[in-house]
């Protein structure tokens, strides 16, 4: 009933309503003779047929989305999605971030950050009866752990196929589950990465910003065993043959075409309530900003420019600064839009239609008040939670952590342990350990827990933790040099620094960690008790929400579908299709933004000094009007980036950007800066997403790069 419900409801009003919506592919033929009219040329049946082209060569790399471009497995991403795998393989000696990098032949390609996937999707199947059968009568922690079980159940019975990696999704707040079947290729390699003076052009100051000139591609391949399996590296591997690839256009679109993205794109938050909405752009977005540019702060006076502390952190400094200019622009759109006020009027109108039929107010008569205090709830501890959570961005002490949780969940049956320490996570988990050693120094580890626990240290004492307080030595009154002392004890003794140190402890005992010296050691296991104690508080609440947040999307959904509005589930990092045209914009009154840029865009903007610093070789071709293949009469040049109308968010980068007949005319790698805000909702005059230009790319690996080989085993339509 729900998903005809949902159906309909996208059918009424996809037409109407610009180019909003991340949809699920099953909705996609529902949607045919609008997507007909829009410009697509395939059958939008394929679109939702997960085994059949072009869906099965859209990939994931867990966080950003992938494509495979050749029959043997090379697959295209963005610069900053691989800059992990290029980082790993950087050394001041050898900077492939600065220099990049290009494999002219498999021998040469080099392995990719451990832990690195790519993940082929091949089956979503609608589980919801399965996971809430039997449940109706629990309540709290028991409706939570019993979810919970039943997706365990429904992953390890997916996963008895050897390669696969499986996992349930919930959509409309737990309303629907579908479970995700995924073949997961473990040998990953980086293949091709262009200079960072290409691939991130104009860095952080042109980040969500237009006109762009960003080169943001690179290439991995995946490697299966000589049986076409998934296996961990290995020299015998051999390349990965998907079974269809996406042909790349050197024609490319031109302004108002018709474009389609897939991809995953992470979080959006357009259904939620008016009081978090307030909480989270008034209290969690500043926050969040200042933790972030204090931690670039941090790393930067504590790391030189050039040093090898600095390239371990180069990738944690772009993810920060990424996400700070994010919560700035989200900050400064709230406080200029009428979104608080309209969340309300949403929330007055949908009540107001409840309380109009009997039948509505039984079903959900007290589902907001219910949501509103289950809000508040989670709440109570923000300013304590977010300076714990931070946490996470040091090394140390989430080590141990994970390592003595580890050692306790392997004391029970696997079904048992917590998701994330099962057997089916070992592989990760081990990786996880292994690549601490290319993104760890003690020196800026202990100069960032050092700020966050200064911070901690103020908060009021019934917020104060009396395991953590003990452990740092943290009193009524903070003594930051007897803290800052403590530390510097803590991280000389420690050896959880050392990689052969910390995987010997994957097979220690609760036993060997209670009798361990090590002061990060101790620390986790003087925490256990209280860290065991407040996830199960938060489960609680997670299990009273799981409940409720349904029944509101419930009434959602049937309200907006009397309406004729969309009804597309929020995104939760599971594969989604969107349409759209490409189309410039008006940033603001008097200006107008045209859909594309040029390669003399360079030029203009080139400083000679980071992050304007272009190649000299580029530079030179671009004024000798080097355009080959790729010259576009209508712009006297070759299109570096282009906008598009497509809804998309974080995890949408390196989606491939196809045309009518599904070939990659582009790739997503960014948003503008109005558009921020659209994971709250959609703007059908400022929400734009930027595209590299396919012709870009091509050019970019033809001319400046050499890159033949490559070019000879994709298939380019001219």
């Amino acid at each position: 009933m729900k998903k005809w419900l949902l159906t309909v409801a996208v059918a009424a009003s996809f037409g109407a309503q610009a180019d909003e919506g991340m949809w699920q592919p099953y909705q996609l033929p529902a949607l045919a003779d609008e997507l007909k009219a829009k410009g697509l040329e395939i059958d939008a049946k394929s679109i939702s047929k997960l085994t059949e082209f072009p869906m099965n060569a859209v990939i994931s790399l867990g966080g950003c989305t992938a494509s495979f471009v050749s029959p043997k497995g090379l697959a295209v991403t963005n610069h900053h999605c691989a800059y992990g795998s290029i980082q790993y393989n950087s050394t001041p000696e050898k900077n492939l971030l600065k220099d990049g990098f290009l494999a002219k032949s498999y021998g040469e390609e080099l392995q990719a950050t451990p832990g690195s996937r790519i993940y082929v999707t091949e089956a979503v199947i609608n589980v919801t009866d399965k996971v809430k059968k039997g449940l109706e009568s629990k309540v709290g922690n028991d409706f939570y752990q019993g979810i919970e079980h039943k997706e365990k159940s429904l992953v390890a019975e997916c996963e008895a196929e050897d390669g696969y990696r499986c996992q349930v999704y919930s959509f409309h707040g737990g309303l629907e589950y579908y479970l995700v079947k995924q073949l997961e290729i473990r040998d990953v390699r980086l293949v091709y990465n262009p200079a960072a003076s290409v691939g991130k052009y104009g860095g952080d100051i042109d980040n969500w910003m237009w006109p762009r000139h960003t080169g943001d591609f690179s290439f991995y391949r995946g490697y299966v065993s000589k049986q076409g399996k998934p296996a961990d590296f290995s020299k015998d591997n051999v390349p990965y043959e998907p079974k269809s690839f996406l042909k790349v256009s050197a024609k490319g679109v031109s302004d108002g075409d018709f474009v389609m993205v897939a991809g995953y794109p992470g979080r959006t938050n357009r259904y939620r309530t008016a009081n978090e909405v307030e909480n989270q752009f008034e209290w969690a977005y500043p926050e969040g900003k200042m933790l972030r540019e204090r931690f670039i702060e941090i790393i930067k006076e504590t790391a030189p420019e050039g040093s090898d502390e600095r390239i371990k952190y180069e990738s944690l400094i772009a993810g920060l600064a990424n996400y700070a200019k994010n919560f700035t622009s989200m900050i400064e759109f709230y406080g200029k839009s009428t979104m608080l006020d309209d969340r309300k009027g949403r929330e007055s109108e949908l009540a107001n239609w409840i309380s109009k039929d009997s039948k509505r107010q039984q079903q959900y008569g007290k589902t907001l008040a219910e949501l509103d205090k289950l809000i508040a709830e989670g709440q109570e501890h923000q300013a304590r939670d977010i300076i714990l959570g931070y946490i996470r961005y040091t090394t140390m002490v989430p080590t141990a952590r994970k390592l003595y949780r580890l050692a306790n969940e392997k004391q029970l049956d696997d079904m048992a342990r917590e998701p994330g320490y099962q057997e089916r996570d070992m592989i990760r988990f081990k990786s996880s350990m292994e690549r601490i050693d290319r993104r760890y120094a003690a020196s800026v580890d202990k100069a960032v827990l050092f700020d966050l626990l200064k911070r901690y240290a103020v908060l009021p004492g019934s917020e104060r933790i009396s395991a953590l307080d003990k452990v740092f030595g943290i009193g009524k009154n903070l003594d930051e040099k007897k803290l800052s002392k403590t530390l510097d004890k803590m991280y000389a003794k420690t050896t959880l620094g050392d990689m052969d140190t910390r995987l010997a402890w994957l097979d220690k005992s609760v036993a060997d960690f209670k009798a361990s010296n090590d002061p990060f050691i101790k620390f986790a296991v003087a925490m256990y008790d209280t860290d065991m104690k407040e996830e199960k508080k938060d489960k609680e609440l997670a299990g009273k929400l799981m409940k409720v947040r349904p029944q509101y999307m419930d009434a959602i959904i049937a309200y907006n579908t009397e309406l004729g509005k969309p009804v597309y589930a929020d995104a939760n990092s599971s594969l989604r299709v969107s349409v759209g045209h490409v189309k410039g914009y008006s940033p603001q009154d008097g200006l107008q933004a045209v859909p594309f840029t040029r390669l003399e865009g360079i030029l203009a903007k080139d400083t000679g000094a980071n992050p304007f610093d272009a190649p000299s070789k580029q530079l030179e071709l671009i004024k000798q009007k080097q355009y080959g293949d790729f010259y576009v009469k209508s712009l006297d040049s070759v299109p570096v980036n282009f906008l598009s109308t497509l809804d998309t968010t974080g995890g949408n980068s390196g989606s491939p950007t196809l045309n009518g007949r599904a070939e990659l005319v582009g790739l997503l790698f960014d948003g503008v800066y109005e558009s921020i805000i659209g994971d709250w909702g959609y703007d059908p005059e400022t929400n734009r997403s930027i595209q590299i230009d396919s012709r870009y790319m091509l050019w970019v690996m033809k001319y400046l790069d050499n890159a033949d080989n490559l070019l000879a085993e994709m298939e380019i339509v001219h």
